[in-house]
């Protein structure tokens, strides 16, 4: 009786340690099992210029990984003016990301032209964008190379509260917008909160500002298509109103940036900010507390008021990529309703997909507009080719206007010269 006992117990230790061997087997094979998944996952990398823009792409991913949680994505944005020199060598050198925050128009299909993007024809929720969406991402081969973003706008932002203080309502013409200025002025508070330190901020001034003076699409429509010209009547009064308006500016304008005009109107020293749609959160991000306003640019010729607008960006596929279908799945995922209503309420921007109604009152009211009275930026739209290009020389010339080394008559005639280079309708 005691040998069997003994044998028992034995015989129960053995199967109890055979069992924990197993389990333990077990256990390493499935760890090892979840290393190789872990080793296997694919990395995707999202190249843009949007650092303020951060965290909510967090939130884009993770709704992108609820449908797709294999698929580990990666947003790394560049600093603005220094995200085309990174991308471009990187692409150069057959590498960049596998997602590529593509600007707009010219130099996006610039690196389409140029073979470094996939083309993305078929690709599944295209069809639910507009031609005209479409068309700022298009490859001169008539292929689709970008799954469009956003719509931007750029108008002239108030402080409501400004306003409201000193009894100022919104102008309605290019006389009122002057007399609105000399009122502020008078009370000691900063006008206009623009600087010339960065080039860009002047081009998308003259953006809001030109079309008052040039007559909006008519022009647009006339210059495109070479009945017209820069160093038209029409195009140098429109400069003669930017050098006109550097009276409303800040003391020392000359040097300030993009954080310094942004922080003018975020703290209230400054009344009207005259920049993009972008800039809504970053500014409130600032100032929680401060109410927004914006008004399209009176015309200054008796024309209908504008409001400026394009298709600022899309997303485009590397055609260097070692995971082209993930990354298409990831696009995909940037075409459906989905995206369009989370990027409209998370970024507060209007979405370039239509139908998209925003939560947000003031990007609501921007995309109203942009139905009723919009123009295109056209130094970004049609003049943003050139080696510098167009863009790029208004912004040089607009700079030495201000640092009074240039005239408006001649920063009109070195945009000219420069858009006869490679402009064909000018040749």
């Amino acid at each position: 009786m005691g040998k069997a006992w003994l044998f028992g117990v034995f015989a129960f230790i053995l199967m109890f340690a055979t069992a924990c061997s197993s389990e333990k087997e077990t256990s390493k094979k499935s760890n090892a099992s979840k290393e190789d998944e872990k080793a296997d996952a694919v990395t995707l990398t999202i190249g843009s210029w949007r650092t303020e823009d951060t965290a909510k792409y967090e939130k884009v991913i993770e709704a992108f990984n609820k449908k797709h949680p294999d698929i580990k994505v990666e947003f790394k944005p560049s600093k603005n003016t220094e995200y085309n020199t990174i991308l471009n060598t990187a692409l150069q050198s057959g590498e960049g990301p596998d997602i590529i925050h593509l600007r707009p128009y010219a130099p996006g299909i610039a690196l389409a032209d140029a073979g470094y993007l996939e083309p993305l024809d078929g690709l599944t929720g295209l069809d639910a964008f507009p031609e005209t969406a479409l068309q700022a991402s298009k490859g001169s081969d008539g292929k689709q190379y970008g799954v469009p973003l956003n719509m931007s706008t750029t108008q002239i932002f108030y402080n409501k509260k400004i306003f409201k203080e000193h009894n100022l309502k919104e102008p309605k013409t290019w006389d009122e917008f002057i007399k609105l200025n000399e009122t502020l002025k008078s009370k000691n508070i900063i006008p206009i909160a623009l600087g010339a330190k960065e080039g860009w901020l002047l081009s998308a001034a003259h953006g809001i500002i030109g079309p008052a003076h040039y007559g909006g699409n008519e022009f647009v429509e006339k210059i495109t298509k070479g009945e017209t010209n820069f160093e038209s009547t029409e195009f140098v009064n429109s400069i003669k109103a930017m050098d006109q308006l550097k009276k409303y500016f800040p003391d020392n304008y000359e040097g300030l940036g993009m954080e310094d005009i942004r922080t003018l109107f975020a703290t209230g020293q400054a009344a009207m900010f005259p920049m993009g749609s972008w800039e809504i959160e970053v500014v409130r991000s600032l100032n929680p507390d401060i109410e927004i306003g914006f008004f399209p640019m009176p015309s200054a010729i008796g024309k209908e008021p504008t409001i400026t607008a394009w298709v600022d960006g899309s997303f485009a596929l590397n055609a260097k990529s070692k995971h082209k279908e993930e990354a298409k799945l990831f696009l995909e995922f940037l075409a459906t309703k989905e995206f369009a209503e989370l990027f409209t309420n998370e970024f507060k921007m209007i979405s370039a997909m239509p139908g998209v109604k925003a939560k947000d009152e003031l990007v609501t009211s921007l995309g109203e507009a942009v139905e009723k009275m919009s123009t295109p930026y056209m130094m970004v739209v049609y003049f943003a080719g050139g080696n510098p290009t167009s863009k790029t020389t208004l912004e040089n010339e607009l700079q030495g206007m201000y640092l009074g080394k240039q005239t408006p008559e001649g920063v009109a005639k070195s945009v000219q010269e420069n858009a006869e280079t490679w402009f064909k309708p000018f040749q």
